[in-house]
């Protein structure tokens, strides 16, 4: 056999490296005829400034306006990233193709590093198999069944704003007591547990490290962008470990948050397990009783088969990803409400007048929200308009074909009615593009109207047949990952304790609304800081003005670790 001259073994060497960083530049793909914005300045960083940005919900709408529901962006080293907001297209990726396109193509990304194998991360059949387990705390009885706790809660917090409120007035951070709330809502419905008793005026230490999570893994980015291709050569675990060890001041902030995240949900679940096998009847009664998820996973974990078991690593990433998840989220979206309302104060003298003439001073039973069409008009139209999480990502595991509602136009004049796809393809599911798509909502699409609810909604959005699993939005995605929580009436619930004798004004600060994962508001912040001011309104007590306070809604999450579900 012939040697191979030492020079072509240089070559392959120093060009394959070379080749698969910019073999995306010089090759063609389909996904080339769609189109997309103008090309980035940087051919390194692609469109990530923009799609990184603060306000980066404003870049998005701007590229559905001009470009249409389907089009091509780009990502580092000329990566093509097929941006999606088409129904018809968001149904076949979401419900009826779902299998070849799962949320990742990589063994794992830096949300399963830094979080753990969660429902929100996790894949496959694993995916499966803890859904099924979780479903029965989320069904409906269930949470009929937990309203009488949430009441409990929300009426601690609504004594303790009106205490704070007094006679005379005092600034209040909105936005944080939105965030204890959910927290504890979370907390007593999901793990059992209680993190507050609303004593205090300020969150404590665990509820601050979940605020600042998803702020610092922006400050980390650069690093993080390696998790994925590292995970096809290390486990997750030894990454984990190996990030402790990066010298930057960003990531060690980043490592200790993740591990006081962590290190409460051992306690939880060390707590719980204690109360299951300790003997004590009174505890053990409590546990077996128990109908929040960890006791549910624990006595499941006791009569399943071992594949069906929910191993401890799994269940401290559940408490991880729930908490996280469904505090951002959540009091985001109330701090969103409240804002809206400050700003329309006829809508909020309306739905308050509503709340009282149904409710009478009393709580609303869970099956009796359809009584209150208005409060609920508004909080669908403020998930309509300004869903919590804008953008998901999905990946194409073969070459697929990915139908529209409407043709497209490409750029040699064709017209296509799906669109090819192929394998390997980044895709970002743009739910707030679908949720605003004017050919289905109307020219006011990108207007707040409560009102639009209160009778038949357009003929097209019915014709769509949207795949979400809420009142035709996206808002709560659509299949088999859609949010799990998404019949929570938790919304509904806190402003109709609070709206009944609270009264919302806007301030003179200006308010911006900003996007990364998770849309949340600030009024003065700095690029890298962790705890930043934003909304202020002013918060009357009663019927009168007698007692205000500025109320300020701070900053939650915002991540480029992107896209939660």
């Amino acid at each position: 056999m012939p040697e191979v001259p030492s020079y072509l073994l240089i070559v392959f060497v120093a060009g394959y490296p070379l080749w698969f960083l910019f073999r995306k530049f010089i090759t063609k793909s389909p996904l080339d005829n769609l189109p997309g914005p103008p090309p980035p300045s940087s051919v390194f960083s692609g469109h990530f400034p923009h799609i990184t940005a603060r306000q980066s919900w404003k870049w998005w709408r701007a590229v559905v306006d001009t470009y249409g529901p389907v089009s091509v962006v780009k990502g580092v080293l000329g990566m093509r990233i097929l941006h999606v907001s088409d129904p018809k297209a968001l149904h076949s990726i979401l419900i009826k193709d779902a299998e070849h396109y799962p949320k990742r193509l990589e063994p794992s990304t830096e949300t399963d590093v830094l979080l753990g194998p969660g429902l929100f991360t996790t894949q496959g059949s694993q995916n499966k198999k803890q859904r099924k387990l979780l479903n029965p705390v989320f069904s409906i009885a269930h949470l009929r069944d937990m309203t009488p706790t949430f009441y409990g809660i929300v009426h601690k917090v609504h004594n303790a704003m009106e205490a704070i409120v007094g006679n005379d007035g005092k600034i209040i951070d909105v936005n944080e007591w939105m965030a204890r709330t959910t927290l504890e809502v979370v907390g007593q419905a999901a793990l059992g547990y209680s993190f507050d008793d609303f004593t205090q005026d300020s969150m404590e230490a665990y509820g601050v490290s979940l605020k600042t999570f998803f702020p610092i893994l922006i400050s980390v980015t650069p690093v993080m962008l390696f998790i994925p291709k590292l995970s096809w050569i290390l486990p997750t675990w030894l990454m984990y470990k190996l990030l402790h060890f990066v010298p930057t001041s960003d990531m060690k902030r980043m490592m200790h948050v993740a591990d006081m995240v962590a290190d409460r949900s051992r306690h939880i679940i060390k707590e719980k397990k204690s109360a299951f096998l300790s003997g004590d009847d009174a505890l053990a009664e409590k546990v077996d009783q128990g109908d929040d998820i960890m006791s549910l996973l624990l006595r499941a974990n006791t009569v399943v088969s071992d594949a069906e078991k929910h191993t401890d690593e799994e269940l401290i990433a559940q408490i991880s990803t729930f908490v996280l998840a469904g505090m951002d989220t959540t009091s985001n979206a109330l701090s969103r409400i409240l804002h809206l309302l400050a700003l329309n104060p006829s809508v909020q003298e309306k739905v308050r007048a509503e709340i009282r003439e149904v409710c009478g001073g009393d709580d609303i039973a869970y099956d009796d929200f359809e009584k209150l069409p208005y409060l609920e008009a508004v909080c669908r139209e403020t998930l309509r308009l300004h869903a919590p999480i804008q953008l998901i990502i999905r990946a194409a595991t073969k070459d697929m074909s990915l139908p529209l509602l409407k043709p497209v136009h490409g750029l040699d004049g064709s017209s296509m009615s799906a669109v090819p796809v192929p394998k390997g393809t980044v895709i970002f599911l743009n739910l707030g593009g679908c949720n605003t798509h004017k050919d289905l909502w109307g020219e006011d699409a990108y207007e707040w109207k409560p009102e639009r609810w209160l009778g038949e909604l357009p003929e097209a959005v019915e014709d769509a047949r949207i795949p979400g699993v809420y009142s035709s939005l996206m808002s709560f995605s659509g299949g088999g990952r859609s949010c799990i929580a998404s019949k929570f009436s938790m919304l509904e619930i806190i402003l109709a304790v609070l709206l009944s004798t609270l009264k919302f004004e806007i301030s003179e600060k200006p308010v911006a609304w900003n996007s990364c994962a998770i849309l949340y508001p600030t009024s003065r912040c700095r690029v890298r800081s962790t705890s930043v001011k934003g909304i202020q309104s002013i918060l009357s007590r009663g019927d009168s003005v007698r007692r205000r306070v500025v109320a300020i809604f701070s900053t939650v999450s915002s991540s480029i670790a992107l896209y939660f579900e």
